[in-house]
């Protein structure tokens, strides 16, 4: 995939915009120490090369609902193109599965899933297992609590170090 070239200030906007989410136009631009028509100019560049996918809140569910977090491995017992394409057709249209990650080594996904109980948990696998999308094995982690749960920092990951 082609990089896109970003400069000081476009980094500026995307770490503010990843901070603090949906801004002002005149917030923005005193957060990234630019006047507003050329930040305004240059967020709506970001968004049109597709940067910018969405703006979101994080809510604290657990205030609200109490819920049970399984993060579950997967291993496909075959592993040609249509497999895994099935596979992951199929998890797509499964909203209790709020995050997949295709992996190389152990196990072929890493899944994170948020059922209200565990015995939800338990007929959401049962589901995937009779649907025939090719699980070889799985292994679950039930999540007794969350540690760290951040956005990576752009500046780090862009600025190069010394």
């Amino acid at each position: 995939m082609k990089k896109i070239a970003l400069d000081a200030i476009d980094i500026r906007i995307l770490s503010a915009l990843q901070q603090h989410g949906k801004v002002s136009k005149s917030k923005l631009a005193e957060l990234v120490n630019l006047s507003p028509t050329p930040c305004w100019v240059r967020l709506d560049k970001l968004k049109k090369t597709g940067l910018i996918s969405g703006y979101q809140t994080d809510i604290d569910l657990e205030r609200i609902v109490d819920l049970t977090k399984v993060l579950v491995t997967i291993s496909l017992k075959n592993h040609s193109k249509a497999d895994f394409d099935r596979f992951e057709y199929y998890i797509q249209k499964i909203d209790a599965i709020i995050e997949c990650d295709a992996t190389g080594g152990g196990c072929d996904y890493v899944m994170k899933v948020i059922a209200n109980n565990l015995t939800d948990f338990q007929r959401l696998i049962e589901q995937l297992l009779n649907a025939e999308i090719g699980i070889d094995r799985y292994f679950i982690y039930i999540v007794t609590r969350q540690v760290k749960s951040v956005a990576p920092n752009i500046l780090k990951l862009i600025t190069p170090t010394a």
